[in-house]
């Protein structure tokens, strides 16, 4: 197989988790590595960077790797996660996703070897290794890497020098410590961001902390959201003074343990201080493998089905759990990784030291239990012990462990996460709910089933359902058995498949999601629909009023198919969707039209429409969407060379338009007053990006546009900067402008 060597190369998810992480600049540290990565070499040539957990290495190579410098000169840039479970399948198929689209996961590892160094041979490339932990784990990697290619670097992040040393042409390059001027900026950055610096009455014992920190980023990070938590800025001065001596003296008393024990000893703090609601939310970020890019949306339906999040008067369990998750990071305890368009965490994880305190604050309290191989195979724990844990988590092939015929009556949650989808036969599926009677959630998307496991309606307490079926016609109606059911989430290749089972039975549903277009059976009845919260995604043809009707407390809807009918101007299924906020549309037959007057959702605030061929003339109606904040237009969402602006999107945040052949875009500085964000993507016949828009925007991405283009968005660049000086705060967020590659025509 030949792989596209011309794939544009997208990044965005690589690594997430410390894309947002503040950091100060090392000059002298940075000016070493790029000196490193400039060397012409005749070889593959490794870079090594050694420091212990915590010292900051993948934050600083991150912001190496994700520099303009190497965005210009490689386009092939490749990060890894490795860590301490190391796993030659899981490298090799992360390196090849930068290649292709294709399903890799049925070749053998002797097949996608050879598609490595295929791809690799005779291109410059940058990949990241971050976090590999042993030698032999490095020398497998160096093994299927074109090691003649003198155009490729590799830079290696471990917490171990003798990694580094066998592999590369000079010595690892080990992390400094921050220095008492460098930590103290980064502790001001941690709790003073939005009002610039430290108070006067603070800063002595604020650069006491900072220096009694050692110099380990990580430690101030999480002391900072210590000091945060505190809610100190509400308090009189004097109050928020002592506040900040006593965990100065906290600091100082972890200065009397070992080196190595001593950051666990301040997220040890942290986790003491937490209210008891969050201890249970923190811990379960230990069920998740290491470095594992934890969606957000995903994490806080877990803690619901789990039990963590209580209740409040007035308000969802999903918007709850959404402030339990901002709480976390506040503290520095979680990391954001991706933030949606409106700042909200979109992609989340744990630092790796966290993570391990996770685990071994969840063995303590019997959290969970880990199934995993052992030499002499899928090893269960002893019965007896089982006893304890009420959640097993999966990191290989369950085969073996269902074959036992064992009941596990205290278990609740079934977590698989393995990469590779393993295959079930019908015995083994059908043991499941004979297995696990009294399970809750079912996070099974691991498991690669042929058709809907009928056999899982026996679960009756089941809360959360994730499911793989390859070639899904229909899910069956004995589905509708589960009463307690929140969140049903089918993952298909299919691309439509009928819901045989009744919705509005399942009276406590709030979110079914799945890519497929979903046609209900519009003869069901029942009293149920009010919980739903989320439908993704439907086909044109069950957009019916009923519908509307029954699942009338709707927030997120998705639809997929020919859409004509759905703005044919008889109608009204999207205007009585009231409480809509959230809606994708992807049509998929001829052009169409919007209705003259608006049909959307008086409530609706984000906006995704793709392949609707519409003529721009129709933005108009969009603009009359009064509370839009979110629009995203891709793959001929609007066709025609010309856009013309003629009314206000007043409330519009963020603008994303992508692969559109929009030649002419003419606006007024008055048409986008809140417009923070434009993103701007394979419009190849683009000439220019209106300088109109330059106002209030704070970020510009761009990418696959035409010289003329980039260079108006470079003007705008620098018309922001020629007015920004005497509007920045000392650590305040400054306009950024991105911009990908430049098409040559």
């Amino acid at each position: 197989m030949l792989l596209n060597k011309n794939r544009n190369i997208n990044i965005d998810n690589k690594d997430e988790s410390i894309r947002r992480d503040k950091v100060v600049a090392l000059e002298d540290v940075e000016k070493t590595i790029f000196g490193y990565i400039a060397e012409e070499t005749k070889a593959l040539d490794f870079i090594s960077i050694i420091g212990m957990p915590g010292l900051g290495k993948t934050t600083l190579t991150w912001k190496i790797f994700d520099s303009d410098t190497l965005k210009g000169s490689y386009r092939i840039r490749i990060w890894v996660n490795v860590s301490q479970k190391f796993n030659k399948r899981d490298v090799l198929l992360s390196i090849l996703k930068e290649f292709t689209d294709q399903n890799m996961s049925g070749k053998e590892n002797f097949d996608l070897e050879q598609d490595v160094r295929r791809c690799l041979k005779d291109i410059k490339f940058l990949i990241v290794l971050d976090d590999v932990w042993k030698v032999k784990d490095l020398l497998t990697i160096r093994s299927f890497l074109p090691t003649n290619n003198g155009e490729g670097k590799v830079i290696i992040t471990s917490r171990f020098e003798d990694v580094g040393t066998g592999v590369g042409r000079r010595e690892p390059y080990n992390l400094r410590f921050l220095k008492p001027k460098e930590s103290w900026e980064l502790l001001q950055l941690e709790v003073f961001e939005d009002v610039g610096e430290c108070p006067e009455e603070l800063e002595d014992v604020g650069k006491e902390i900072a220096k009694n920190c050692d110099g380990l980023p990580l430690t101030i990070v999480v002391i900072g959201g210590i000091l945060l938590a505190k809610d100190a800025r509400k308090r009189p001065m004097g109050v928020r003074k002592d506040e900040w001596t006593e965990v100065s003296e906290d600091v100082i008393r972890f200065l009397a343990t070992d080196k190595d024990k001593r950051i666990v000893e301040v997220v040890a703090l942290s986790y003491d201080i937490l209210p008891d609601e969050l201890k249970e939310c923190l811990v379960y970020m230990g069920v998740f493998p290491e470095d594992y890019d934890i969606p957000a949306w995903i994490l806080i339906r877990l803690w619901i089905a789990e039990g963590f999040i209580l209740q409040k008067e007035g308000q969802t369990l999903e918007k709850t759990a959404e402030e339990y998750l901002n709480d976390l990071v506040n503290r520095k305890l979680v990391m954001v990784g991706r933030a949606n368009q409106m700042g909200e965490n979109k992609i989340c994880g744990v630092h790796d030291v966290i993570h391990a305190f996770c685990t071994s604050k969840a063995k303590e309290m019997n959290f969970f239990q880990e199934i995993k191989p052992s030499e002499r195979g899928l090893v269960p724990p002893q019965i007896p012990a089982t006893e304890k844990y009420h959640r097993f988590c999966f990191n290989s092939d369950l085969s073996e462990f269902l074959s036992r015929e064992t009941e596990y009556p205290s278990v609740r949650s079934f977590l698989c996460f393995y990469k590779d989808p393993v295959k079930l036969d019908k015995d083994h599926i059908n043991a499941i709910p004979d297995t696990f009677q009294l399970l809750r959630v079912l996070n099974s998307y691991s498991i690669k089933f042929h058709q809907f496991p009928q056999t899982i309606s026996k679960l009756s307490h089941l809360r959360y359902v994730t499911l793989y079926v390859d070639n899904l016609k229909v899910i069956p109606e004995s589905i509708s058995k589960l009463w307690n059911l929140q969140t049903l989430l089918v993952d298909t290749d299919s691309p439509t498949f009928t819901m045989s089972a009744n919705l509005w039975a399942m009276l406590c549903l709030r979110h079914f999601k799945t890519k497929a277009a979903v046609v209900l059976d519009q003869e069901k009845e029942g009293k149920g629909g009010q919980n739903i919260q989320t439908l993704s995604t439907l086909s044109p043809e069950s957009c019916t009023e009923t519908v509307a009707k029954k699942a009338r407390n709707m927030k997120e809807l998705r639809v997929r198919g020919n859409l004509s009918t759905l703005f044919d101007g008889n109608n009204n299924f999207l205007e009585k969707l009231r409480s809509l906020e959230k809606l994708k549309l992807v049509h998929e037959k001829s052009m169409i039209r919007l209705p003259k007057t608006n049909c959307f959702p008086k409530n609706l605030k984000r906006l995704s429409l793709r392949k609707t061929c519409l003529d721009w003339s129709d933005m108009s109606i969009l603009a009359q969407i009064e509370k839009l904040q979110v629009l995203k237009l891709k793959q001929n969402a609007f066709t025609g060379i010309t856009w013309v602006v003629s009314r206000t999107f007043c409330s519009l945040q963020f603008l994303l338009v992508s692969e559109a052949d929009l030649v002419n875009w003419e606006t007024t500085v008055d048409h986008f007053p809140s417009l923070t964000c434009l993103s701007i993507k394979k419009c190849g016949k683009l000439q220019k990006i209106p300088l109109e828009l330059a106002k209030k925007l704070q970020r510009l991405e761009i990418d696959s546009l035409q010289k003329s283009a980039t260079d108006s968005a470079k003007e705008i660049e620098k018309e922001k900067k020629n007015h920004q000086g005497e509007q920045k705060t000392r650590w305040g967020v400054q306009f950024k402008l991105s911009v990908g590659s430049v098409l040559n025509y």
